[in-house]
């Protein structure tokens, strides 16, 4: 079972499950799941292989929306970023009846020609064994783009000199995380694919593929936001999302 993060008390609207990216942990949704929670109870994960969940030898898109299947007991809004998005397409395809309203976070269901092995091969070349800080582990994190390594360093665990992040099977398994896998069906639940506006991630090319899976689907951006939107303009985000999901 993955690691959840919960704020908020169940009411009579539904609960929300919050899905994070690559790298990334339920931690960094930490202050929008709090602010998210004013009405309804909001579970966030640790998705596998990151944060304190469970380390497996996959990271499929079919494996990860079982997962997050298996927390939901009964029907949920959710949000997805990013990998967490692809999941949450996933889990809204292979199980509708699990989910309410659906929110994918700049993302297609799509194939991308970008890897992300960058961030894995620097933080395998930090000697964690000799490092006594944040700020030392953060110094040998190099050639990353500007913001990258302070993300990065919300999944080391100092005290245990080790990355929270199963480095290996995310690096095997990086085809897997940058494609997208065959599916039928169609989720015909209310969904909103919300895009930064300076984001090149969801082009209108994807539109067509997207209205396959997704024929209710609902299009908006938020202006002066790339691809960490929730992190770069919190306030937008959080008001065009308590906006479509009530």
């Amino acid at each position: 079972m993955l690691n959840t993060v919960e704020n908020g008390q169940a009411t009579d609207i539904p609960d929300l499950l919050i899905a994070h990216g690559l790298f990334g942990s339920a931690r960094n949704w930490g202050v929008l799941s709090k602010r998210l929670s004013t009405s309804r109870r909001v579970v966030a994960v640790d998705m596998r292989n990151h944060g304190l969940s469970p380390w497996f030898d996959t990271q499929s898109y079919p494996d990860m929306a079982d997962d997050l299947a298996a927390v939901i007991e009964k029907p949920m809004d959710v949000i997805g970023h990013s990998m967490g998005g692809k999941a949450a397409m996933v889990l809204a395809l292979k199980y509708p009846h699990k989910i309410n309203r659906l929110v994918v976070a700049d993302i297609a269901p799509v194939t991308y020609s970008h890897t992300q092995m960058g961030p894995i091969k620097a933080m395998k070349r930090v000697d964690l064994a000799n490092v006594a800080s944040r700020s030392e582990a953060g110094a040998q994190l190099t050639g990353l783009e500007s913001g990258v390594d302070t993300f990065l360093l919300q999944s080391l665990d100092l005290k245990e000199k080790r990355w929270r992040l199963n480095l290996d099977v995310l690096a095997a398994e990086m085809d897997k995380i940058i494609g997208f896998p065959q599916v039928t069906g169609q989720f015909d639940g209310p969904t909103l694919f919300l895009s930064g506006g300076d984001s090149d991630y969801v082009q209108p090319a994807h539109r067509a593929r997207i209205k396959s899976l997704f024929p209710n689907a609902k299009f908006a951006k938020i202006p002066g936001a790339g691809h960490w939107l929730h992190a770069e303009k919190p306030r937008a985000f959080e008001a065009t999302v308590r906006s479509f999901l009530t």
